[in-house]
């Protein structure tokens, strides 16, 4: 797989810095407006990209309320999966404009589709990227069709199981693309912590050979932030205007001010990470000049001995090196030494 390229402008890569995604789904609550206000969060919050969902009820369910249909536990237990995708959609004829409402800012605008006609529809929008659900990583006939496009794949691995991964990766490179990224993912709103397992992020990289990211449900920063180190190159966070408002996911979303905090706690942590090879920066390098080296502590006659009493281990670093303590002990000064005078060869025989 490849380990670099582009989504839109933005260059995703192991040497690039992680792309931020503010994924929107349903937090418009329908209301056209309040999805601009969000593009427009997301742009003062740092985000890189706004994501969207593009299905409709019908693309992924039928209206039904029997009980294989109706959600058990959690945020929406007692819905049907009909009424729930009818709630969180956002309208197709809104996306041409939200699209344009992000590239006015400089965001990527990129969406999930569910079925056929909805990859059609983002590919007669020129959507720079594909997510594919976690839900959807077995839908074949999907995969293939977005894969067919050549445009950088985006998998969620939330309710996948190996084979699962290995087969979709196995359709990409059926039809020659390998602009692929796995999301490390847990399907839980909100997620618990002790069931994300970040550690699987290096895991995932090295069995798949291929780019990782982190698509987020739990609360909070932490989790996005703390999987930065490990080697993500793009997190995933929903976001809404204030959960209070409400809506299907407002519940687990990230207000603003949140969202701010996790970008910008990531830049910090990817400045800090720096690289792996160990070597002086030209800063510490000139700091090193403040440490120890031997010293005369005491003025020295011509002739007298060199001893523990005249000269030590001291700051700054202007003499000998320290390791030469032991063979300078017992030698004899050369010719009158000023105390602060930095011990040196030529002074001792």
């Amino acid at each position: 797989m490849k380990k670099e390229f582009r989504i839109g402008s933005r260059m995703i890569g192991e040497n690039s810095p992680c792309f931020c995604v503010a994924e929107m789904s349903g937090n418009h609550l329908k209301d056209y407006n309040r999805a601009v206000e969000i593009i427009h969060a997301a742009k003062e919050a740092g985000a890189d990209a706004i994501k969207l969902q593009t299905y409709t009820a019908d693309s992924l369910s039928i209206d039904c309320d029997n009980e294989y249909f109706r959600i058990h536990g959690g945020l929406w237990d007692g819905m049907t999966e009909y009424k729930l995708y009818q709630e969180a959609s956002t309208p197709w004829e809104w996306q041409p404009k939200l699209q344009e409402v992000a590239a006015g800012l400089g965001l990527e605008c990129f969406s999930s589709p569910f079925d056929f006609a909805s990859v059609d529809f983002m590919t007669e929008l020129a959507m720079p990227a594909y997510k594919i659900a976690s839900y959807e990583i077995n839908d074949i006939p999907l995969i293939r069709k977005v894969a067919k496009l050549h445009k950088p794949v985006i998998f969620a691995t939330g309710v996948a199981r190996a084979e699962d991964i290995e087969r979709a990766l196995q359709v990409c490179k059926e039809e020659g693309n390998e602009e692929i990224m796995l999301l490390k993912c847990v399907s839980a709103y909100p997620t618990p912590y002790e069931e994300i397992n970040l550690n699987m992020i290096p895991a995932l990289a090295k069995t798949y050979d291929c780019l990782v990211g982190l698509s987020d449900h739990s609360m909070g920063s932490v989790v996005p932030v703390g999987a930065v180190p490990l080697g993500i190159k793009m997190v995933e966070k929903h976001l809404t205007l204030r959960r209070a408002d409400g809506g299907p996911d407002g519940a687990f979303s990230m207000e603003p001010e949140e969202f701010k905090e996790m970008v910008d706690h990531i830049r910090i942590l990817e400045k800090a990470l720096g690289q792996s090879e160990y070597k002086l920066t030209k800063k510490q390098e000139k700091e090193r000049g403040g440490s120890r080296s031997l010293f005369v502590v005491k003025d020295i006659k011509a002739g007298e001995k060199i001893t523990p009493e005249n000269v030590r281990s001291i700051r700054p670093n202007a003499g000998l090196h320290t390791m030469y303590y032991e063979e300078v002990m017992g030698k004899t000064a050369a010719c009158d030494i000023a105390m602060g005078t930095p011990l040196a060869w030529e002074l001792m025989r």
